[in-house]
């Protein structure tokens, strides 16, 4: 009968989850994006910019990919919000079909032993995912190099790939969805985050913070989402913006208020593109001293364990 053999010809599906992770500020965000083919993670030149687990769902071909974005394992270990970031990276190794570690070109560092260490306790297969290769000052030392780490770590696969120029990742997505077993999907096929619209826009402010301001501004920082309502068809989003101390708070508001305005004029202008919508984007700095070494405050503002 025509319905017993579509049932036959039909591909079964599959799915599961695949962890990025590496030391901070080795694209693991940008590689999130690229693979995805859309922004789910923000992204900086600067470290630590990713502070929780975020999961990008890629569905294609009745194959569905959950990735899960984390934040740069790191030995720094002094404040509250450290300890989680740390957590929450080392939970993504849980129960995943496969794993990503993503490397700076050929920069080893004692982190990346760090990474290591943690990866010892995972089951599932481990890639080397060895990015920025652009940068490389000379492409002749990349062969010899992946071989030595592939002889001394014995990865289930190396990947040299440039995710901010899309070089070379269609072996990786591959790679990737050849790892995935046979299940039904977990997320409806339209569905890109586990994330709701209110933590892409506080990320998104936070973003330009972290871009836009100096090397410390950044890392005092959170931002709380505390009105997001759509008026017919303008969105109109309220964000208050931590800092640690006043002379902190006067930099981010800057001269006339002309740092917050630049924040809040580059953070709606992503935010109607991810939103498919006009936006009116509030924004206002508040200190709360010790904010990023407190349990209770990092919980208030949304820092909770996903594992």
């Amino acid at each position: 009968m025509p319905w017993q053999h579509c049932k036959m010809d039909k591909q079964p599906q599959r799915c599961g989850f695949a962890a990025i992770v590496g030391r901070p500020n080795v694209g693991k965000s940008t590689l999130l994006n690229y693979l995805l083919g859309q922004k789910i993670s923000i992204t900086s030149r600067k470290p630590q910019t990713t502070r929780h687990q975020v999961m990008g769902i890629l569905t294609e071909d009745g194959d569905q990919v959950v990735f899960v974005d984390t934040p740069g394992m790191h030995r720094e270990q002094g404040k509250a919000i450290n300890r989680y970031m740390n957590r929450a990276a080392s939970s993504a190794l849980a129960d995943v079909d496969v794993v990503l570690f993503v490397v700076d070109r050929d920069r080893w560092t004692s982190e990346d032993d760090l990474v290591m260490e943690k990866l010892q306790h995972t089951s599932a297969p481990v890639a080397l995912v060895v990015n920025k290769i652009d940068r490389l000052d000379d492409q002749g030392v990349l062969l010899p190099w992946a071989e030595s780490m592939q002889a001394s770590r014995g990865f289930d696969g190396i990947f040299p790939v440039s995710a901010l120029r899309q070089s070379n990742l269609g072996a990786l997505a591959t790679y990737i969805r050849d790892k995935m077993p046979e299940a039904p999907h977990f997320f409806p096929e339209d569905q890109i985050t586990d994330r709701s619209e209110r933590f892409l826009a506080s990320e998104l402010v936070r973003e330009k913070i972290v871009r836009q301001l100096g090397d410390e501004i950044p890392y005092t920082t959170a931002v709380e989402i505390e009105g997001f309502k759509r008026d017919g068809k303008i969105l109109r989003i309220d964000a208050l913006i931590y800092v640690e101390r006043d002379g902190q708070k006067k930099i981010l508001i800057g001269k006339n208020g002309s740092r917050l305005r630049s924040i809040g004029t580059e953070a709606r202008k992503d935010m109607e593109q991810a939103f498919s919508s006009k936006v009116m984007l509030k924004l206002w700095v508040k200190v709360k001293s010790g904010w990023s070494d407190d349990d209770r405050a990092l919980r208030s503002l949304g820092f909770e364990d996903r594992s």
